[in-house]
């Protein structure tokens, strides 16, 4: 186990590909499903205000997040294949968020639907969902 700022925990432990550990935070890709790669780009671009990398790779083609790997946090990318299903089940990924409502309030004009307003989680700061432009359910969080 590694001790982490006076803490020791198993759990936040993962093998690196050289077989030594390190501390980190686990996800480190994502892939967002997208039946209308192009739609849903437009929809990211208007809520986010994201940019996007364009990736073909035969059955699949990706509109990768633009972001810097040197800084915290993970990377993925909208993605359109034929082994990728749009759903509002399943696994959640949460965008960070200096200010909720700031994307909220732009979701329904670029073709979602807001889920769940600003919510307060307590001390952990605050919640939001909403389905993207596929039908993707999609999370936010901020601080404050």
């Amino acid at each position: 186990m590694i001790a982490n700022q006076g803490l020791v925990s198993s759990r936040n432990i993962f093998p690196t590909f050289l077989g030594e550990t390190s501390v980190v935070n686990p996800v480190v890709w994502f892939e967002i499903a997208a039946a209308d790669l192009d739609r849903a780009k437009s929809f990211y671009e208007a809520v986010f205000g994201s940019t996007f990398q364009f990736i073909d790779m035969g059955t699949t083609r990706m509109h990768m997040f633009n972001g810097d790997s040197a800084l915290p946090g993970a990377s993925g990318a909208l993605v359109h294949s034929p082994d990728n299903t749009v759903s509002a089940d399943g696994v959640t990924i949460y965008f960070a968020s200096a200010d909720i409502t700031t994307e909220l309030d732009r979701v329904a004009g670029a073709g979602g639907r807001v889920l769940v307003p600003k919510t307060s989680i307590g001390e952990f700061g605050f919640i939001g969902m909403f389905l993207d432009s596929e039908g993707n359910r999609i999370g936010l969080h901020s601080v404050a």
